[in-house]
């Protein structure tokens, strides 16, 4: 867009040379040396930080790529699952964002709020103006602020630790769940929070204390989308495409509109005709946060009205048409929103789901005991030692989500079975009085046996532990496998524990199956222990010694966009 008003005669104000950033300025001709930094140190450059991973429901396996395949054919959606793998507020907190074309995060609109039929509509009339773009940052904090004091208002005791470890704590019986149209909606939410958490309250450029309240939520929003085990900042398209497999491909399943359309096409339609018309920006206009092309001409005219009107009586007249104009744009992304709030709460929740969303909510109250106790923003970058923690957690955060979802969704589990991490079998005979020595000379221990029969073309080898999920607090280690002349396999499994603190038969009534029940039995494990690191208080020398509190300064509020 052409530069009009104070910030073209600021540009033109500025010597030959000057950038905004005078660290990143390189003279005339010369080049980066190969393998070097922007300092030009041996240093890599610094790499952007990624806005969210894809979820791990949206890798592209054989049975993914069938269901597509038949999608494509059909014209119709497939169900790449039985159960939703994620946790549905009654009430989330719904935002579709708009920035000005051409800015890091300059805000522009949003609709927001937790009623279908009322969104509340914000817009910035001049996004280059400061002080509009925090008196956005104010109303959407008034509104998001207001909704997680919501959530805050009744709390429930829970128990943690073992023995003489255990102790009760309070946490809420809600966390916010923020719902955004597409990754770039998530991306929008971790700038806007680093943007405003770093503010000044006091001073020349002071702005109201509500926004940098704001940042720091926005931002622990943005982190825990990282862990796909977390449901407090999720992304519509994401979720449709994990529960869902199109006939177009990944890239194209980003866009909100006509995903939807091959999921729900209207009535007479069929997936691929209803994703072609939704493509279409005067009818469905982009989900944001970046607009249309077509779209930024007549915003930057109404714009240059606005700056160039004579009075405030003209120019509140054309803010209210950039008002409309920017509602317009908005308004359809609002309802497919909504849409696919509908579609998700009509497949019944998986049964790991309420756990996950607990330890949000715990999650949640920890934060919030945070921010009235201490109350420091988050910094700008993590130290080494809590990157690494971080890194820990997302590993196994990542492990604990995919195992989860496979106990908890046959189709799930079928893709593994597929690899040979799991097998179907049907129990052909069991030993309920086998004995084996134990670690003590002259000592036995109960170990009865399952054989089961699977037409599996491939198994965990012996040795391998697993579990099944119809019985997931029973271990098992496979023994024998024996391929049959028709491509199958008889595999023998040793039962490790489960039995109510038995140690000799009889079995309790349902804890050894019984021969012609079917099972599956996995690698896979959820209640796996997390990987353990030590304290932060007892990192060594060597590592950097025991982090330090993070402290912010005034050069963390510049605006420095990496």
């Amino acid at each position: 867009m052409r530069l009009t008003g104070p910030l073209r005669q600021r540009r033109a104000q500025r010597p030959a040379g000057h950038r905004l950033h005078p660290h990143r300025a390189r003279l005339p001709g010369r080049r980066r040396r190969p393998g070097r930094g922007r300092s030009g140190s041996r240093r890599p450059a610094a790499r952007r930080r990624p806005a969210a991973p894809a979820p791990p429901g949206g890798r592209m396996s054989v049975l993914s790529t069938v269901a597509a395949l038949t999608a494509s054919r059909t014209g119709r959606a497939e169900p790449l699952t039985t159960v939703r793998h994620h946790h549905l507020d009654d009430k989330p907190f719904v935002l579709v964002p708009l920035t000005l074309a051409g800015e890091a995060c300059a805000p522009l609109a949003a609709l927001a709020g937790t009623d279908p039929e009322h969104p509340v509509l914000l817009t910035v009339r001049q996004p280059r103006n400061r002080a509009e773009r925090f008196r956005f940052a104010e109303r959407l904090a008034a509104l998001l602020l207001a909704h997680i004091d919501e959530c805050r208002a009744e709390t429930e005791l829970y128990t943690v630790g073992r023995g003489k470890e255990k102790e009760e704590r309070l946490r809420f019986q809600r966390a916010p769940q923020l719902l955004v149209p597409n990754g770039e909606g998530i991306a929008y939410v971790r700038l806007l929070g680093r943007l405003t958490r770093l503010r000044a309250t006091e001073g020349p450029y002071a702005v109201d204390p509500s926004v940098p309240a704001l940042g720091k939520w926005l931002t622990w929003f943005a982190d825990l989308a990282e862990f796909p085990d977390s449901g407090v900042l999720l992304a519509m398209t994401r979720l449709l495409a994990a529960h869902w497999a199109t006939g177009q491909s990944p890239s194209e399943d980003s866009h909100l509109a006509s995903l939807l359309a091959w999921i729900d096409p209207p009535e007479g339609s069929d997936g691929a005709t209803a994703a072609r018309e939704a493509e279409d920006p005067a009818v469905w206009p982009p989900a944001g946060p970046s607009t249309d092309p077509v779209f930024d001409r007549t915003l930057h005219e109404l714009m240059t009205r606005y700056d160039e009107a004579s009075d405030d009586r003209g120019r509140e007249a054309v803010g209210r048409q950039i008002d409309r104009e920017l509602n317009g744009q908005m308004l359809p992304t609002w309802r497919l929103m909504w849409r696919g709030v509908e579609l998700l709460r009509e497949l019944p929740e998986g049964a790991h789901v309420p756990g996950r969303w607990e330890r949000d909510r715990r999650w949640f109250s920890e934060y919030a005991e945070y921010l009235d106790a201490d109350g420091r923003p988050q910094a700008r970058r993590d130290q080494a030692v809590r990157a690494a923690r971080r890194l820990a957690r997302l590993e196994d955060a990542v492990a604990r989500y995919e195992a989860e979802r496979a106990y908890d969704d046959p189709l799930v589990m079928a893709e593994y079975e597929l690899t040979g991490e799991a097998f179907t079998g049907t129990v052909t005979a069991r030993d309920e009085d086998r004995f084996v020595p134990g670690g003590r000379p002259g000592s036995q221990v109960w170990r009865p046996t399952l054989t089961l029969r699977t037409d599996a073309r491939t198994v965990p080898a012996v040795g391998t532990g697993v579990k099944s999920p119809a019985r997931s607090d029973q271990g098992a280690r496979i023994l024998e496998v024996r391929q049959e002349d028709d491509g199958g396999h008889t595999v023998v499994l040793q039962i490790e524990g489960g039995f109510a603190r038995k140690r000799k038969p009889p079995a309790p009534p349902g804890t050894l199956a019984g021969t012609g029940e079917e099972l599956t039995y996995t690698t896979l494990n959820p209640k796996a222990m997390p990987s353990a690191l030590p304290d932060e208080g007892d990192t060594p020398w060597t590592h950097g010694g025991p982090p330090q509190p993070y402290e912010p300064t005034d050069e963390d509020a510049e605006e420095t966009w990496e």
